[in-house]
């Protein structure tokens, strides 16, 4: 909870204290867990599922998934090494990659609002022209075809089975290192706008292209990397450990978010 949201423009600033906020806060834990009187025999800590690549044509799994390049990657690889450095003999670590996560607020809040303004299509793929400086700080998101059409694969979790996750974690002492913390059945963004309107009861939705994401992204101060780059994750780890997903589709995971708080607001 310490980590700067990567929700922000990335400049040098922000791309600094993205990276400081996650590898002081872990190495300082490492610190106390390595000289703790009573270590913690779990220590889980959070990762991204965006530290692996771009993936349109097949699934990243723990055990064949490509780490990818750029920015985000690197916060990843980076954070990840400073939690599993040296021994922790009494300390078992897990690092989960975590997907985009689905509850009362977080990613589903403004995706929430854009469909109820009529803007809830699909986010577009296109050609953008690529600066200097972006490249350099390899925040630059490169135009794919083969995910053009909102068809980049969106992976996701919903709250419920992220803490129901930790809790199998504390049960399970075979499982270490790096766990998928992703739902079974990803979609993509197409279907999954699709799924946004029914649940919210909005009619239709208006596609927004590249263009659009750029300019709207500058003017929020936000990247649309974090829309565009496609995020293909299967919990191979989990599900083999015997893990059962509460929500494994994200319309059913949908409904459960969307409907109390439409009941609550009949209520009112």
């Amino acid at each position: 909870m310490a980590g700067k949201s990567v929700d922000c423009r990335y400049s040098a600033a922000n791309r600094a204290e993205i990276l400081r906020s996650r590898i002081d806060t872990t190495r300082a834990l490492h610190r106390a867990v390595a000289t703790a009187a009573h270590p913690p025999r779990l220590w889980v800590n959070s990762s991204t599922a965006t530290i692996y690549r771009h993936a349109d044509d097949s699934p990243m799994t723990e055990a064949d998934g490509e780490i990818g390049e750029g920015f985000s990657v690197n916060v990843a690889t980076t954070w990840e090494h400073e939690f599993f450095r040296g021994e922790l003999p009494g300390t078992r670590r897990v690092a989960l990659r975590t997907a985009i996560v689905l509850g009362d607020g977080s990613a589903l809040t403004p995706l929430r609002r854009l469909a109820r303004l009529g803007l809830g299509g699909p986010q577009l793929d296109g050609r953008w022209p690529a600066t200097r400086r972006r490249l350099a700080a390899g925040t630059y998101h490169s135009y794919r075809p083969a995910s053009k059409g909102g068809r980049q694969r969106f992976s996701w979790i919903h709250l419920d089975d992220l803490v129901g996750i930790v809790r199998f974690l504390d049960t399970h002492p075979e499982l270490e290192g790096a766990i998928n913390a992703s739902a079974p059945n990803p979609t993509d963004n197409r279907t999954f706008m699709r799924s946004v309107r029914r649940a919210v009861g909005a009619p239709f939705g208006l596609p927004t292209f590249r263009w659009m994401l750029e300019l709207g992204s500058a003017v929020i101060r936000t990247e649309s990397e974090l829309v565009l780059k496609s995020r293909w994750v299967l919990p191979e780890r989990l599900l083999a450990a015997g893990y059962e997903f509460r929500h494994p589709t994200h319309d059913e995971a949908l409904a459960a978010i969307v409907r109390p708080d439409s009941t609550a607001g009949a209520r009112a």
